[in-house]
């Protein structure tokens, strides 16, 4: 009675034949079934919005954000938590992802580790979690005791609380202030929800985190504007992206990157104003490192 609630362990109709299907239809199903993802993403854009109003809210007060899960949901917080750094240079230790069975689980299959209700508790309770903080709860089934650990355990000492499932009605959703349910239906292989649910999770947590980043001015236009420049390749980028935004030939904007010691916004906001570096650094302070309110501050200021 209960799996039939459970959709994501449910069996998929449309698949019951697949170990009789050729290379191509197999994946055709599977691009056929991965289009529900989308409608199932649109239906909670809503909260997934409120979420990140509250993320940004938490995060300005010096607030942290835990992203806890596991399997592969776990390995999904923990991949989108450490890109965050380099993309946008936050902090160590501002976006974590927690992974139940710890470091070997995201290169060994350690799931028997889900069912440990204590070791997220011990984990949360090392990094002196407290009321500021944020804990996002990944699980596909919604069911997870080590995630439900980690929300029940984040109620309790008032942090923000959000969950990502993809079944209706979950126990994760209950213990969430936000929660998040993307319904992609039951997978092509009954219950591996790698497929379309981790997918649907992997989206979604993009989303949070790029819209946190946005809505703290870790973005220019549409531009990455405060990649921490640590190869070649970011620093090629971090040119052109200043050729884009300022008239300055590559020579010039490679010239005013090494004067800014590479620090884009810095460039950036002196290419555009004309400003010296100090003011790059006074304006941006006093705006919160927001590129684009430095700039009117500055023109506010000096034009008048």
């Amino acid at each position: 009675m209960e799996e039939k609630k459970t959709i994501t362990e449910q069996s998929n109709q449309k698949s019951l034949k697949i170990d009789e299907m050729s290379s191509l239809e197999i994946i055709t199903l599977m691009a056929e079934e991965d289009q529900k993802i989308y409608l199932a993403i649109e239906k909670t854009l809503p909260t997934v919005a409120k979420a990140v109003d509250a993320i940004v809210d938490r995060w300005q007060k010096g607030g942290r954000c835990f992203v806890v899960g596991a399997g592969t949901s776990g390995r999904l917080g923990v991949l989108d938590a450490v890109e965050l750094i380099p993309t946008f240079s936050i902090e160590s230790g501002r976006w974590i992802g927690l992974i139940a069975g710890g470091y070997e689980a995201m290169w060994n299959p350690l799931e028997e580790n889900e069912d440990d209700e204590k070791q997220v508790v011990e984990e949360l309770q090392g990094y002196l979690i407290s009321a500021n903080d944020v804990i996002i709860g990944v699980s596909a089934s919604g069911t997870t005791p080590y995630v439900l650990s980690a929300l029940d355990f984040g109620n309790k000492i008032g942090a923000l609380t959000i969950s990502i499932s993809c079944n209706e009605k979950t126990p994760a959703s209950k213990f969430s202030l936000f929660g998040i349910e993307a319904v992609v239906g039951p997978e092509v292989i009954r219950g591996s929800t790698r497929l379309k649910a981790g997918t649907a999770q992997k989206m979604i947590l993009n989303m949070i985190s790029t819209a946190t980043m946005v809505r703290l001015g870790k973005v220019y236009q549409n531009q990455m504007v405060d990649m921490q420049l640590i190869n070649k390749k970011l620093v090629k980028r971090a040119i052109s992206t200043l050729m884009d935004l300022t008239n300055l030939s590559e020579f010039e904007a490679k010239d005013l990157l090494e004067q800014s010691e590479y620090h884009l916004k810095t460039a950036i906001f002196v290419a555009l104003t004309q400003g010296s570096k100090e003011q790059a650094q006074y304006y941006l302070s006093q705006s919160n490192g927001r590129l684009k309110e430095a700039i009117h501050r500055f023109f506010n200021t000096n034009l008048k």
